[in-house]
């Protein structure tokens, strides 16, 4: 059975066409992918014969702004997860950004999750290199690598949560493709299993300090700069210093942290809250 993603915009647009007795409403209900013309009969949106939604049920999601509903096999369910913490989708004018117990895990302010991300895969990536994918939530990277050229892309993700509402998010399909390798587990371990000289280029994005310092520690760095090959690129992803509430001393830590495990021309990328670097 076919997904539909609504929340606050499209709700809004169906309500409003309804009101104006129209006999359809142009709407994207795979997040902003696409556009469909759907039926609005007898007081309701008509998305199939299964799923219908009635002006009460789009007021609801209207009112919840920072929410994506699914709509299949009848029912109307939010793409979030509780089993431990609050992860859900959060929808934005492009691509659904990852929230977790409040926190954006996405640059998303006067940008686009998806193009914040494609800028950070250019930072590092080549056509035809060897990609790591460090902490790839939504995949949004790891996806924006591939389409650059990349021969292959190895991502890495520890969260089931995550892993789970990025199945339902039609912007993380990409994943699937030939060229892009899904791994379930921690980075932090994963990458002692790798060979030296075996990536082009690294792309890390880890969580935030607290949650997860050793993915920032000298000695993960190390062992990114031994997984690069000869002059291969990192783009390290360090967050906002002043959301984070570690000043501007957070990101000098972390650039005399890579230098000493060995990387060259860091510099930071300030309009992608992180830093670029060279083996």
């Amino acid at each position: 059975m076919p997904n539909y993603y609504l929340h606050t915009a499209n709700a809004q647009q169906a309500l409003e066409a309804i009101a104006k007795g129209l006999p359809n409403v142009r709407i994207s209900v795979d997040l902003n992918l696409s556009q469909r013309d759907f039926p609005l009969r007898d007081q309701e949106l008509i998305l199939d014969e299964e799923n219908r939604l009635s002006i009460g049920e789009l007021k609801r999601i209207v009112k919840k702004t920072q929410r994506i509903y699914l709509c299949r096999d009848g029912d109307m369910v939010p793409l979030e997860d509780r089993t431990a913490g609050y992860y859900k989708l959060a929808p934005t004018a492009g691509a659904p950004l990852l929230e977790i117990s409040g926190v954006k895990m996405h640059i998303s302010k006067g940008t686009d999750p998806y193009i914040s991300a494609s800028e950070m895969a250019k930072q590092a990536v080549n056509q035809g290199d060897m990609v790591l994918d460090c902490c790839s939530g939504l995949g949004y990277a790891a996806i924006a690598a591939h389409r650059l050229g990349a021969r292959e892309v190895l991502t890495i993700e520890l969260s089931p949560q995550v892993m789970g509402l990025r199945a339902l998010n039609p912007w993380s399909n990409d994943l699937a493709k030939e060229g892009i390798v899904q791994r379930h587990g921690n980075s932090f371990e994963l990458i002692n299993t790798m060979d030296a000289a075996s990536f082009d280029a690294v792309i890390h994005d880890p969580p935030r300090f607290s949650l997860a310092g050793e993915l920032y520690s000298e000695a993960f760095y190390r062992e990114i700069f031994r997984v690069l090959r000869r002059n291969g690129k990192l783009f390290h992803y360090t967050g906002n210093p002043h959301v984070i509430k570690r000043g501007s001393g957070f990101v000098d830590g972390v650039i005399r942290r890579l230098k000493a495990a060995g990387f060259r021309r860091i510099e930071k990328v300030p309009h992608l809250m992180g830093v670029s670097a060279q083996k």
